[in-house]
């Protein structure tokens, strides 16, 4: 979206987001079973799979953050303040 101009909104809950992360490098991607996926796509037995539960895009590429207690964009520095976003809203 970034390289043709579009914007990209993540949709998150409020009670996500971690003002202890320093960088989203440090999230750690729940596996889930890989069952969920070959078991219904008509894979062939015995293929394998990673599951991740989600994802995590590189900031760089998100213009905000929307959550159920409002908007968070980068600040002038071009980063988000996490921090002071939840300070703000808790």
């Amino acid at each position: 979206a970034k390289e043709m101009g579009v914007d990209f909104f993540v949709a998150s809950p409020f009670t996500t987001l971690d003002v202890d992360l320093k960088s989203g490098d440090m999230i750690e991607i729940e596996e889930r079973p890989p069952g969920e996926m070959l078991d219904s796509s008509g894979a062939p037995k015995g293929m394998s799979c990673w599951n991740p539960a989600f994802d995590v895009t590189p900031a760089d590429y998100i213009t905000g953050i929307i959550t159920e207690k409002g908007v968070l964009r980068k600040g002038a520095d071009g980063k988000f303040d996490v921090k002071g976003f939840v300070a703000k809203h808790s």
